[in-house]
């Protein structure tokens, strides 16, 4: 949701641009070290192939009409894919609302070539009614896992009654593919330094982003969810330079899928504690189940040095 919050923030600013987290055009500077639990890590030589670059950006990519969701007097239908929305692409949608309620629908979970990644979509749809609206994919996200053309998506929708927002409908996870699918050459860049890997959950440290970001510098993540169920990864205890900070920062990663997300520190919080350039960082992570809340892991500190 900080994308979302961030992109509306731009507007009313009057800015023309996004910029969220960290993007693959900026430099990103890594770690010296990384030690956890105070423990040196292992280096691990970097990949020389940018992670999902192997389709150009000019590649032609379009979806066949298809039917996501006929359930509950509810029809939503993909009608095509628009590549140069103002924020990024845009899966154009037609929604058709029987239920006898006046309804609301969002999607949630969201993933791209099997990284997560943030959208912008929320309409309301009167009883009787039809809708045009579309999912829009935010280029920034795209932008830091290296994704350079839509291969496959993965989504579901949210449904709630616009009046008193009670829940109506959440569907299945649905797949789309697009006409690149089956020729398209996944790879996933999990260089850097490792911060965490156990119970098929992997974190890695990839670096220091100081320029791509509106809010300030941020450090950039690699996440894995190698296990059958959602979850959450957030950091705690959080200094730069020897003083505590609140960084933004909250990633969801449903099973099986991958995420590129940024912990962002904000220039107000470095000012005021007169930190011109982040030397060190320490931080732990917390981990815990997307549904219950439960924690399932608080990992050992680890020490980033730049």
């Amino acid at each position: 949701m900080k994308k979302a919050f961030a992109i509306l923030l731009v507007l009313v600013m009057g800015v023309s641009f996004v910029a969220c987290g960290a993007s693959a055009g900026g430099e990103v500077k890594e770690p010296a070290k990384v030690e956890v639990g105070g423990t040196e890590a292992a280096e691990k030589p970097a990949q020389t192939e940018d992670s999902a670059a192997v389709q150009s950006t000019e590649t032609e990519v379009s979806i066949e009409e298809t039917l996501l969701v006929d359930e509950g007097g509810v029809k939503i239908t993909a009608k095509g894919l628009r590549m140069g929305g103002l924020f990024g692409p845009e899966l154009k949608l037609l929604i058709e609302n029987n239920s006898g309620k006046d309804l609301t629908v969002q999607c949630r979970n969201v993933s791209v070539n099997g990284y997560m990644v943030e959208t912008m979509m929320s309409v309301d749809v009167v009883n009787g009614k039809k809708a045009n609206d579309s999912i829009t994919f935010m280029a920034s996200d795209l932008e830091i896992s290296g994704i350079t053309a839509i291969a496959d998506m993965e989504l579901s929708f949210h449904m709630f009654t616009t009046a008193d927002w009670e829940a109506y409908l959440d569907t299945a996870p649905i797949q789309l593919k697009t006409s690149i699918a089956d020729t398209y050459e996944y790879a996933f860049d999990d260089s850097g330094e490792v911060a965490y890997d156990a119970g098929g959950i992997k974190v890695i440290i990839k670096g220091l982003a100081e320029d791509t970001s509106i809010w300030g510098p941020s450090v950039v993540v690699y996440i894995e969810n190698n296990t059958d169920k959602a979850f959450t990864v957030q950091a705690r205890d959080v200094s730069v330079n020897g003083f505590m900070l609140d960084p933004i920062f909250s990633c969801d990663v449903m099973p099986g899928k991958k995420a590129v997300d940024t912990i962002t520190f904000m220039d107000t919080q470095l000012e005021e504690n007169e930190i011109g350039s982040i030397e060190n960082i320490e931080l732990s992570f917390r981990i815990f189940d997307f549904e219950s809340w439960d924690t399932i892991v608080d990992t050992d500190v680890v020490s980033m040095a730049f």
